[in-house]
């Protein structure tokens, strides 16, 4: 009997996790399409977190971001989305993970963004992208999910979002995602790279950079201005060959 259970328990968790993950690949395509309509903004900016090219098999830490509290429990977080600065507009998603200090795990779902509190920008760092290699191949957000068109510039900064997470069971909470990329001109007390989380309701703060990969990419100005169409005036049609012995007669 016992058995069946457990066997209901893992089809029914089998089942959740596949329903988050083809929400959350919707979310982000929606916020990627979003993204490619947009890139006539220098404000607009696309993130990756914790996921896709930034991730290296061979070091844990960079994938997925985490963030750890005093107590010692932990949030680990994937996603990915885009956002404009100035209108402050975002569509943006990922999936969590609450993990207790002895690293059992204590709820899991996904995360959504509802609002984009601030952006502070540390400016651009073209190479970053050469620094971090070519795709490691097929991962969630990996880079064949992402518009990395030649426009797009890596650049550091500060986002702070507002957030839903959907836990895959319990009540929906609201909390303050900070995201943190090192690039460009890092301001000291920000040099580490990561995430800090903040629930709104009981105030319970996870603000220990434990390790994890960010990266914003922004739309250089100079690429977001339309390029002038070519002048698509009708050339002149040739002359008629008889009529021009006609009026040039030998």
């Amino acid at each position: 009997m016992s058995g069946a259970v457990g066997e209901r328990r893992a089809i029914s968790s089998a089942s959740a996790l596949v329903t988050i993950w083809v929400v959350l690949l919707t979310l982000v395509s929606f916020a990627c399409a979003g993204l490619a309509k947009a890139q006539d903004s220098s404000v607009h900016y696309t993130f990756i977190l914790g996921s896709g090219f930034l991730c290296d098999p061979g070091d844990s830490s960079a994938c997925p971001a985490t963030a750890k509290a005093a107590l010692g429990d932990s949030y680990e977080v994937s996603g990915a989305g885009a956002f404009d600065a100035q209108t402050k507009s975002v569509k943006a998603a990922g999936t969590f993970t609450h993990r207790a200090a002895n690293g059992n795990v204590l709820e899991t779902g996904v995360w959504i963004a509802s609002e984009l509190v601030n952006f502070n920008s540390y400016g651009i760092e073209p190479g970053a992208l050469r620094q971090q290699g070519v795709a490691r191949g097929p991962q969630p957000f990996s880079s064949k999910r992402l518009p990395m068109s030649s426009g797009l510039m890596p650049t550091g900064g500060l986002a702070v979002f507002r957030i839903l997470l959907l836990p895959m069971w319990g009540a929906t909470k609201t909390a303050v995602l900070q995201v943190n990329c090192a690039l460009g001109h890092v301001p000291r007390e920000r040099s580490v790279e990561g995430i800090r989380l903040t629930f709104e309701r009981d105030g319970n703060e996870f603000s220990e950079e434990v390790g994890g990969r960010v990266m914003f990419l922004s739309m250089r100005p100079e690429l977001g201005t339309p390029a002038k169409q070519p002048d698509q005036r009708a050339a002149p049609e040739p002359a008629d060959p008889q009529s021009t012995q006609e009026q040039n007669p030998r």
